[in-house]
């Protein structure tokens, strides 16, 4: 059991972004819940609770899987191959999910992280056959701490009609927003310089060969 909770760490991580992602797409699509308004404004409100919380959870475990499977000495290649796939499945879903329910404020931005993402994984695939790997950098591993922060921003403030914010609070609605966008753009700058790190040290390597 020991050696095997990492990856059901991971695996609960990549069942989660289901449901986040189903989440949010019914979120975006309110007549979903039916016509009642107390009816819509409760099945709302879970669906809403229940895709905070299950990606608050989901982010949690991209830090223990592998922190435990490092600690116990239990590093495995399935792990190895899940835990970074689950990492960009997490990352994607919620971007789609946030896109379609906020708009062009989750769109533009995530759209270029989602770029990056594929792009660096595309070039991995092109080199492994030459034999050259691109180490993961320290901002790399950063860089998804901070996707993950920014999207946990942008979800609170889709759902802030959900928490029922004391009225003190509602004068500060306006710079929570432009908080959690600033949040989202400082990811996508952060995740286009890895990426484009990641380029140069390819196309160095590449000469190198």
């Amino acid at each position: 059991m020991k050696s095997a909770l990492p990856n059901i760490l991971t695996g609960l991580r990549l069942a989660l972004t289901l449901v986040v992602f189903l989440g949010l797409i019914a979120l975006s699509q309110p007549h979903w819940f039916g016509d009642d308004p107390v009816q819509a404004r409760l099945l709302g409100a879970l669906t809403y609770f229940l895709v905070f919380w299950g990606f608050i959870v989901a982010a949690v475990t991209d830090f223990f899987d592998g922190w435990l499977a490092r600690r116990w000495n239990v590093v495995s290649m399935t792990g190895a191959i899940l835990d970074p796939i689950a990492d960009k499945v997490l990352v994607a879903g919620a971007i789609v999910g946030l896109a379609n329910l906020a708009g062009w404020a989750v769109a533009l931005p995530g759209g270029l992280i989602l770029f990056r993402e594929f792009s660096v994984s595309a070039m991995r695939e092109v080199l492994a056959p030459k034999g050259i790997k691109l180490p993961v950098t320290v901002l790399a591993k950063w860089k998804t701490t901070l996707q993950l922060v920014a999207l946990t921003a942008i979800l609170f403030v889709v759902g802030m009609p959900f928490w029922n914010l004391p009225d003190s609070m509602l004068g500060s609605v306006l710079y929570l927003q432009t908080g959690a966008v600033g949040l989202v753009w400082l990811a996508t700058l952060v995740t286009l310089w890895t990426g484009a790190e990641y380029g140069f040290a390819a196309a160095k390597a590449l000469k190198a060969v």
